[in-house]
């Protein structure tokens, strides 16, 4: 176990069961921020993707209609 994650262990046993909460929920927000920066990374490589510009394309062509659950 590294010195960091001791010492975040150490600090969150210090704090009252309500502020852990609050450090434990902005833990999770940090981590889905950088599963957010990496989709963007992965979103923004130049690399061809003939299927998805084939897509785009198409899609493109679609007439824009509201959705109609009945059509479902």
């Amino acid at each position: 176990m590294s010195a960091d994650t001791q010492e975040l262990i150490r600090i969150c046993e210090a704090l009252p069961e309500s502020k852990r909460t609050e450090v434990a929920d902005f833990a999770r927000f940090l981590i889905s921020q950088e599963d957010d920066d990496k989709w963007e990374r992965l979103i923004a490589e130049p690399k061809p993707r003939p299927k998805l510009d084939t897509f785009l394309r198409e899609s493109a062509k679609e007439p824009e209609t509201p959705l109609d659950i009945n059509q479902l």
